[in-house]
């Protein structure tokens, strides 16, 4: 279990995520979901030491959470310049996975490995970036809006896959502000607002926390729209 206790973390004077708790269970796929801004990136951030806590108190297994339990695909992924696809991957896993098959794995995303990085697209770069996750075998996975810029197609197999590594016990967690984009993949969405998480909604419930989003939506914007339309 990954247990998240009085986590703060502030820019200065400005408070991003203030006091916040959370629990995160093996073998589940858990959904952080919120807005542009909210804070997403920064509790993922703060999860793997990244950025600087007021306040932390995490574990996992109970056990001080360090970066050596996780494996996380930012939304924004650095490569290397003058790198190709495959030297890539073979830096990875040399240093995490080495029985990592990277021609195997790449049998499903069937990336042009031995073409220079900076000439992929961005849906060929997070697909890579992805396969870079993969080649540490953590038992925490964090993925920070991974279907950004992902065909449908890919975005399918990622789903797949997922799945696969939840059966193996993994705790994985996964970043959006598309509710869409969580609701048919997790076990569980934290809804992160106001610098804490609001609410925890389980599975059976995500057909009314879609239809509450909808009506809050409606009720920010109709007053405006009358004016303007």
């Amino acid at each position: 279990m990954l247990s998240i206790k009085n986590l703060q973390v502030a820019y200065g004077s400005h408070l991003v995520l203030n006091d916040l708790d959370a629990t995160f269970e093996q073998g589940e796929i858990h959904g952080i979901l919120g807005m542009n801004g909210s804070g997403k990136t920064t509790f993922f951030n703060a999860l793997y030491g990244m950025v600087p806590a007021q306040k932390r108190q995490m574990t996992f297994l109970s056990e001080a959470l360090q970066p050596k339990h996780i494996a996380y695909l930012q939304t924004r992924n650095y490569f290397y310049p003058y790198l190709r696809g495959r030297e890539y991957l073979e830096l990875l896993s040399q240093g995490s996975n080495a029985a990592f098959s990277i021609d195997e794995w790449n049998k499903i995303f069937q990336l042009p490995l031995d073409q220079m990085i900076d000439q992929y697209s961005t849906g060929m770069k997070k697909k890579l970036a992805f396969l870079g996750m993969l080649t540490f075998d953590r038992p925490i996975l964090i993925l920070d809006e991974p279907f950004n810029g992902v065909d449908v197609e890919s975005a399918e197999k990622i789903d797949i896959i997922l799945r696969r590594l939840k059966k193996q016990n993994k705790t994985i967690l996964i970043s959006s502000h598309i509710i869409n984009a969580l609701t048919h993949l997790c076990d569980d969405v934290y809804i992160l607002r106001n610098a804490r998480f609001e609410k925890k909604i389980e599975a059976p419930d995500f057909q009314k926390l879609k239809e509450n989003f909808k009506q809050d939506i409606h009720k920010q914007i109709e007053d405006s729209l009358d004016e303007l339309l």
